[in-house]
């Protein structure tokens, strides 16, 4: 699977293809970093399409269940396509 946002062609891998991506993948979402402590002068938070912020949830949700070779992959696939919300949400 391919979805092209902002310029670029994005390659969807397997099994991160199967997710909801919603009736618009490219709609931009602001996603915040999960360990912000409240009232923290820093916080991390990150602009991602759709689609991406359903990779990230899936990455989550294979962490809780203990599935790493997901999760790996997941992180491997955002490290590559999307950097900085990478070192902002799961580094």
């Amino acid at each position: 699977m391919k979805i092209k946002y902002n310029n670029t062609t994005y390659t969807i891998p397997k099994p991160f293809d199967k997710c909801n991506f919603g009736s618009n993948p490219t709609k931009e979402l602001t996603i915040m970093n999960r360990f912000n402590e409240p009232g923290h002068l820093f916080v991390q938070s990150a602009k991602l399409p759709a689609f991406a912020v359903a990779i990230y949830d899936t990455i989550i949700g294979a962490e809780a269940t203990e599935d790493y070779k997901t999760m790996q992959h997941g992180i491997t696939w955002f490290q590559k396509n999307f950097t900085n919300a990478y070192y902002a949400l799961l580094d």
